[in-house]
C-alpha cells in the first residue's frame, strides 16, 4: 500500500462518510475516523460522472434483471461515487478479506504459526475447500489459513480463522469498533450464504464495505507490513479475474476479494491507476429472480462503467 494512502486514510474516510450522508445512504453506514480529525468537505464527482454512472447502471439492472450497489472512494481526493450505496446484499465470501484483516490485527508473532488440524468431514461441511481439503493429514498454520481464505476463498479456512479471532460475533464487533454498524456478521460458512427474506444477517451495503476497507488501510488497524501482506494476498486472488479486474481500464492494478452465492455476486477491491493513488471500490449485485445464477459479467461491466467514469478514459 503506498505510503501516501496510509497518510490520507482518515481524510479519505471522512470524505466518504460525508458523501454517503449527502447521497441518502443510511447514517449508520460508518462512524468517524479512528483518529479525531475534522471531517472535510468531500470532493463531489462532476454531474457528468453521476449521469454516466446512473444511466449506465440503470441500463445494466434492466438488462440483467438485477439490483446493483456500488461505492467508490478516491484515496487521494476523497471523491466518491455512489449508486445504490445503501442497498443491502448478502456479503458472501467478500467477508474473508475483513476476517483476514482482523486476524492480522489481533494475532501476532509465533501465534500466527501455530499448526491447526481439522477433519475431512469439517472441510466437506464448509463447502468450497480447495486448499484445506488437501491438508487434512498435515494441517496448516493460521497464517496459511488466512492466505487460503483470501486467495482461494477456502470456506473451511475462513471458519478456522473466525474461530481463532473469537467467532463471527468478534468480527462483527471489530467492524463496529471501526465505525461499521451496518454490516452484520452472524454465521460462518456455509450458512452465511443463505439470506432469509427480510433478514439483515450476513448482509452489508456497498457504502459500508467501502468505508470499512478504507478503515482497514488507513494506518491505524494494521502495521505497514501486514497491510502489504493482505494486499499481496488480494492481488493474487484466484477467484476474481472475471470481476472488477476484468472491468478495470488497461494498466490499472487490482487487489480484490470476491464473493458469490445463488443470485449474489460481489467484489471489493483496491484499484491503483498508473501514477495515481488507489481507488477503493465495492460492487454488489443480485439477480432479482432468487433462482437465477449470478453473472460475473454483471460485476465486470459495472466496474467498467464506474471506473472509466471516474478517470479511466
Amino acid at each position: 500500500m503506498p505510503e501516501r494512502m496510509r497518510r490520507l486514510g482518515p481524510l479519505a474516510l471522512g470524505c466518504l462518510l460525508t458523501v454517503v450522508a449527502l447521497s441518502g445512504c443510511v447514517a449508520t453506514t460508518a462512524g468517524p475516523p479512528s483518529a479525531p480529525v475534522a471531517t472535510p468537505t468531500a470532493t463531489a464527482p462532476s454531474p457528468d460522472v453521476d449521469s454516466v454512472v446512473d444511466e449506465g447502471l440503470t441500463a445494466l439492472e434492466q438488462e440483467y434483471d438485477a439490483t446493483i450497489g456500488v461505492v467508490t472512494l478516491d484515496t487521494a481526493t476523497g471523491a466518491s461515487v455512489a449508486y445504490g450505496g445503501d442497498r443491502r446484499f448478502g456479503f458472501a465470501s467478500t467477508i474473508k478479506a475483513f476476517a483476514a484483516a482482523e486476524f492480522l490485527r489481533s494475532v501476532h508473532g509465533s501465534d500466527r504459526e501455530e499448526l491447526v488440524r481439522w477433519t475431512t468431514e469439517q472441510a466437506a461441511a464448509a463447502g468450497h475447500a480447495p486448499v484445506t481439503s488437501q491438508h487434512v493429514d498435515d494441517g496448516m498454520t493460521y497464517s496459511q489459513l488466512a492466505e487460503a481464505a483470501v486467495r482461494f476463498s477456502d470456506n473451511a479456512a475462513l471458519n478456522l480463522i473466525l474461530d481463532r479471532i473469537g467467532g463471527p460475533a468478534a468480527l462483527d464487533a471489530a467492524l463496529a469498533e471501526r465505525g461499521d454498524t451496518t454490516t452484520e456478521v452472524v454465521n460462518d460458512e456455509p450458512t452465511l450464504n443463505t439470506i432469509e427474506p427480510g433478514s439483515t444477517e450476513d448482509t452489508t451495503t456497498a457504502a459500508a464495505f467501502t468505508a470499512s476497507l478504507a478503515a482497514i488501510f488507513d494506518g491505524s488497524t494494521m502495521t505497514a507490513a501486514d497491510e502489504a501482506l493482505l494486499i499481496g494476498w488480494m492481488s493474487d486472488n484466484r477467484t476474481g479475474d472475471a470481476l472488477i479486474r476484468a472491468g478495470a481500464p488497461d494498466g490499472w492494478v487490482v487487489a480484490d476479494k470476491s464473493g458469490g452465492a445463488g443470485p449474489i455476486r460481489n467484489d471489493v477491491a483496491i484499484v491503483t491507476p498508473p501514477e495515481r493513488e488507489p481507488i477503493i471500490i465495492t460492487v454488489m449485485t443480485s439477480r432479482n429472480d432468487p433462482d437465477s445464477a449470478f453473472d460475473d459479467a454483471l460485476v465486470a461491466r459495472t466496474a467498467s462503467i464506474v471506473l472509466n467514469a471516474v478517470g479511466g478514459g
